[in-house]
């Protein structure tokens, strides 16, 4: 519930509230005085911790690293829908991936910019971190690619064995029985 303000004359000192832009200045950025006027950008790093409840016996997770068996399912491609499921897999597994290599190039430019140039360049760090995150950039780039490409797979599946696919379908649908119908007499 809000609590009404009240217009305050100039002569009104406002002893009874708080000033709550006090500090302010020190919330929005006082970091940098600090630091000696360089420029730190904020970074946000989120971790993740997955346990593995079958107590390491077998496969999956050893390591605690998932494996490329985990990430996709076996290539058995005896049916369409399994033709499908694989490429949807692999297209869903190249897109999240292509975005965490993305946010990993900006936050590696990010913490490579910081790094002090030896030779005292201006911006001399930063194109440094530019040249080695545009290769990890180069990579979410090819992970998006390989979305699109599993996409266009499974398309490109359907136009070319159309026919074998329909002939199946038409095969596997009951014949429709006629009904009778005991209301015309």
């Amino acid at each position: 519930m809000a609590t009404p303000t009240r217009n305050r004359s100039t002569n009104d000192s406002g002893a009874d509230k708080p000033n709550k832009f006090a500090n302010a200045g020190a919330a929005a950025g006082g970091f940098v005085g600090g630091i000696g006027g360089s420029f730190a950008p904020p970074i946000n790093i989120t971790l993740n911790r997955t346990t593995n409840s079958d107590g390491g016996s077998g496969g999956g997770m050893q390591g605690g690293r998932p494996h490329a068996e985990a990430l996709l399912p076996a290539p058995e491609f005896t049916s369409p829908a399994q033709v499908r499921q694989y490429c949807n897999t692999l297209r869903a597994a190249a897109v999240a991936l292509s975005i965490e290599v993305a946010m990993g190039s900006e936050i590696l430019k990010g913490v490579l910019a910081a790094v002090p140039d030896p030779q005292g360049r201006a911006f001399g760090s930063r194109i440094r971190a530019q040249k080695v995150a545009r290769k990890m950039q180069r990579s979410a780039d090819a992970l998006r690619d390989a979305a699109m490409n599993a996409a266009a797979c499974y398309s490109a599946f359907q136009q070319e064995f159309e026919e074998e696919i329909n002939r199946v379908r038409h095969r596997a649908r009951r014949p429709q029985v006629p009904q009778m119908n005991w209301t015309q007499q």
